[in-house]
């Protein structure tokens, strides 16, 4: 039988008996509970602050985070919390934290009250003329939904149109590849029903067929049209079409949608055997979760180790291994030439039997609507720092924007779920006139099994990848780097380290970098 038992409170309670003043020192937090949840005490000075403890994204302890001036960092997917407000700074946490009025008396901290907010509650309510009367938003998807309700945590009052074409938009992709059918636990939908109308977010589900930039239009295919004063566009990516004979069979699936995640739960029911194409995160992490089911997966890939070219071959090689032991058959150094009915024929001739085939051979930015329209592009749309493409009062953030970096110095583009979020809430800002820069570091996590790999900041090329830690435990952090100046940190079980090294990764400190991964 489960235990159902409940688990403990952690830490002192914090209501009842107080934590001693010394016990927390300048710059510290610790955990504890009140009114039967865990609260996270934190210490600035003579303030001192109390959150909930676990993050408001999927429940990360906050207290093995990063404290950081006034606010703390989630150890799991880097979001980031005001500890005065608990107000969510920065993606992919979209509600705040839960606060607690703290009274100190006879040099003890307690906790005595609880205030929640809502989550798309303003920090300006002032009206601004210069706002625009109507924002459209082109893409319900990471960027186009973050940017929606940001509009209206920054006190935006004027209309709000988010179009998309799947009906059941917006949702949280990266649930999608972890499980088949995604955890009940973790729910895909990233607000409940109602949430939108309730403020006032109109979501449009419907194609779009054209923007009218001189009429300042969005067209859809059904005829419809949306006027705008501001538009952002979120599009994101397609996945590249797989184009061999067999392609179109009924077992032959790819993964981007809720409906291509449905489609591979139906197909691997009374499946034995699937073949994954296609050696990218998304494909190692469907060939994770179609092993979990039992099925019988083979992975075939046209490179010589998995993930080598964003992670390194050393840490290439430890993923492999971990899915080997797991059952999980390679055919690297190959594709496939043909799909047939229960069975995937490969260019050495070797035949895999499969009744599920997932495709997981890369995406391509969706960027149609913007060459139409005329917008520069640049394997990508072209966005200046603000995320405005060469057209005034046109915007976009996501898989399609590549903006200028001020890290690396070069205009990047990336597709990665927590950057489009963050720079979907850039674009909103500036949407509203704010002139906020995009300078955030990107940041993405990959879970293979029960282990975990968090990234921070990029690197498409490296001369040198210094290790610090232990492959074979596994516990380190690989630093990747150019002429000396480190680019991106990739980490296994060094959470803490990792958003440290983001940290000094946003602000170009490379003798922070060297003091925290310098030495073995």
């Amino acid at each position: 039988m489960a235990d159902t038992a409940p688990k403990p409170l952690p830490g002192p309670d914090l209501l009842a008996d107080g934590l001693a003043l010394t016990d927390l020192a300048d710059g510290a937090m610790t955990t504890g509970h009140a009114y039967g949840e865990a609260v996270l005490l934190a210490r600035r000075g003579e303030q001192i602050f109390a959150i909930s403890a676990k993050c408001s994204h999927l429940g990360a302890p906050l207290g093995e985070g990063l404290l950081l001036d006034d606010t703390v960092r989630c150890p799991w997917h880097h979001a980031c919390f005001s500890l005065r407000t608990g107000e969510a700074l920065r993606a992919p946490a979209l509600n705040p934290q839960a606060c607690w009025t703290v009274a100190q008396r006879a040099g003890r901290a307690y906790v005595t009250g609880k205030q929640e907010r809502d989550p798309l509650a303003p920090v300006a309510t002032t009206k601004n003329p210069a706002h625009p009367a109507a924002v459209v938003i082109v893409g319900a998807g990471a960027a186009g939904s973050a940017a929606a309700e940001m509009l209206r945590r920054e006190g935006y009052e004027g209309r709000i149109t988010v179009l998309d074409g799947e009906a059941e938009a917006p949702y949280d992709r990266t649930m999608l590849s972890k499980s088949f059918p995604a955890d009940e636990k973790k729910p895909v939908a990233l607000r409940p029903a109602g949430f939108y109308a309730e403020h006032n977010i109109d979501v449009v589900h419907g194609e779009v067929a054209a923007l009218d930039v001189p009429g300042r239009r969005v067209l859809l295919a059904n005829g419809a049209a949306h006027a705008y004063d501001a538009l952002l566009l979120a599009t994101g990516a397609a996945p590249v079409p797989l184009d061999i004979p067999g392609h179109n069979l009924p077992q032959v699936h790819t993964l981007r949608s809720l409906a291509d995640h449905r489609a591979i739960v139906a197909g691997a029911e009374g499946a034995r055997r699937a073949v994954v194409l296609g050696a990218s995160f998304i494909g190692l992490e469907v060939a994770a979760a179609l092993r979990g089911l039992g099925i019988e997966v083979h992975v075939v890939a046209p490179d010589e180790t998995p993930l080598a070219k964003v992670l390194g071959p050393e840490l290439g090689a430890m993923v492999r291994k971990l899915h080997e032991e797991k059952g999980v058959i390679f055919h690297l150094e190959q594709q496939a030439e043909r799909i047939e009915e229960g069975v995937v024929v490969l260019q050495n001739g070797e035949h895999l039997p499969a009744d599920l085939v997932v495709v997981g051979i890369g995406v391509r930015p969706r960027l149609a609507l913007a060459e139409a329209a005329g917008l520069a592009i640049d394997k990508g749309v072209t966005v200046n720092e603000y995320l405005e493409t060469s057209a005034p009062g046109i915007f976009a953030a996501g898989d399609i924007a590549r903006w200028p970096d001020p890290h690396s110095g070069q205009p990047i583009r990336v597709e990665h779920w927590a950057l489009a979020q963050r720079q979907g809430q850039t674009a909103a800002r500036n949407i509203l006139g704010q002139r906020v820069k995009f300078d955030a570091v990107s940041f993405f996590w990959s879970k293979h099994y029960d282990l975990s790999i968090r990234y921070v900041g990029h690197a498409e090329k490296w001369d040198s990848a210094p290790i610090r830690g232990d492959l074979a435990q596994p516990e380190f952090s690989i630093a990747y780097q150019v002429d000396g100046k480190t680019l991106a940190v990739a980490s296994v079980k060094r959470d803490l380290e990792n958003l440290k090294a983001e940290v000094a990764l946003e602000a170009n400190d490379e003798a922070a970098l060297t003091e925290l991964l310098g030495a073995g």
